[in-house]
């Protein structure tokens, strides 16, 4: 039996240091360069290539599985859900309301409602001018917008009751 243990390899574990990087890498996630974290983590010379080699799974496999699990802890701890976010902004607006500001108890509770989707921002771009179209073109253009949202309006009925010519006729 000693002889089988000569041959298998002791269970791979993680260095202080590849700790050290990984925490600072997830913990400093967007104010520290990767190189930055494996310099201070006591990766000293080539701080570039050991951060690199570290983020690697082909050469690194247990490095990048603990980074996925900080990085799965930290999201799960400061991650942005529905239900966080609503009672967030409730939290929020009654502070606010508290304090008696209006208008930042105002803002949260119209911020709860954006999250919840009780408004639609809606923004129409318009290129074109209608000032170059002729009287056909204009009807024309107005026929269209209407049968395409025909669905939308069915219920009002924006038939003219007489056109620009009907017009001209009787004057």
């Amino acid at each position: 039996m000693s002889g089988i243990s000569q041959y298998m390899p002791a269970p791979a574990k993680l260095s202080e240091r590849q700790i050290k990087f990984a925490e600072l890498l997830v913990y400093n996630e967007g104010r520290m360069s990767p190189a930055e974290c494996a310099k201070q983590a006591g990766y000293e010379s080539r701080p570039r290539q050991a951060a690199s080699e570290l983020r690697s799974p082909k050469r690194s496999p247990l490095v990048v599985k603990y980074i996925g699990e900080l990085r799965a802890e930290v999201q799960e701890k400061y991650g942005v859900s529905f239900e966080r976010h609503i009672t967030e902004l409730a939290k929020i607006r009654d502070d606010a309301r508290a304090k008696g500001a209006w208008s930042a108890a105002t803002n949260a509770e119209v911020a709860r409602g954006k999250a919840a989707g009780l408004y639609v921002d809606q923004k129409l771009i318009m290129t074109g001018n209608i000032d170059n179209l002729s009287e056909q073109e204009l009807e024309f253009k107005m026929k269209q917008i209407l049968d395409d949202h025909k669905e939308l309006i069915n219920a009002v009925d924006v038939t003219p009751e007489s056109t620009i010519e009907d017009k001209s006729q009787s004057t």
